[in-house]
């Protein structure tokens, strides 16, 4: 209970960091310059449109605001562990945090890049049967949207779901509560992958109404 009321207590922390008034004559993030240096710092590992080709790099675009700001803040406070973003997130004023996020969150979702075969049918069908028993689309929407704290999930990169799914069965990954690590806490590890397997090909729901 300690670790989750911890937790919760950075996600409110983060939150009153958003919610906080913009300082007296502070410019829309995009007009105060974020967009020019999301360009210089971030692009070069999470791409120009949000979405680059790094390995183990989430795909930022489509990603909400409320989310984005949130795990900047667990970065620079050292909730979370990733030497590069850490680095980053440290130099970051509070302002900085809001800019960022502000501009992240105007990022449109860009398709993920067409895979070289056709997705494995079998393997779909099993995916969206996971991701139905284990509840995502309660909390990630039913398009795995998400919003507000909750991320955006539809097409982020396999790799990455992949070790995110890993760490959150595992107890590493911080959450604003024990929601996830209790939700994956009875899957194989062999379906964590085909829930990631899933998930960064999900088709859309318009996509899977064409295909009735």
């Amino acid at each position: 209970m300690r670790g989750a009321a911890r937790l919760t207590l950075t996600a409110a922390a983060a939150a009153f960091v958003w919610l906080a008034a913009p300082a007296a004559g502070a410019q829309p993030a995009a007009q105060g310059g974020y967009a020019q240096r999301f360009a210089a710092l971030c692009a070069a590992c999470h791409g120009a449109t949000g979405r680059g080709e790094m390995a183990g790099t989430p795909a930022l675009a489509g990603q909400h605001s409320f989310y984005a700001i949130t795990q900047l803040f667990l970065f620079r406070e050292g909730r979370r562990a990733n030497e590069a973003m850490t680095a980053v997130a440290k130099t970051m004023t509070d302002q900085d945090l809001r800019g960022f996020s502000d501009y992240i969150g105007t990022l449109a979702p860009v398709p993920a890049p067409p895979p070289a075969t056709p997705p494995d049918a079998a393997r779909m069908t099993r995916g969206q049967t996971l991701a139905q028993q284990f509840k995502c689309t309660m909390c990630h929407g039913a398009d795995l949207s998400g919003g507000q704290q909750v991320p955006r999930i539809a097409q982020q990169r396999e790799d990455y779901l992949q070790m995110t799914l890993r760490e959150f069965r595992s107890g590493k990954r911080p959450g604003y509560t024990m929601a996830m690590v209790e939700a994956l806490n009875g899957i194989p590890p062999e379906d964590l992958d085909t829930l990631a397997y899933y998930i960064s090909r999900y088709p859309g729901p318009s996509a899977k109404a064409a295909g009735k």
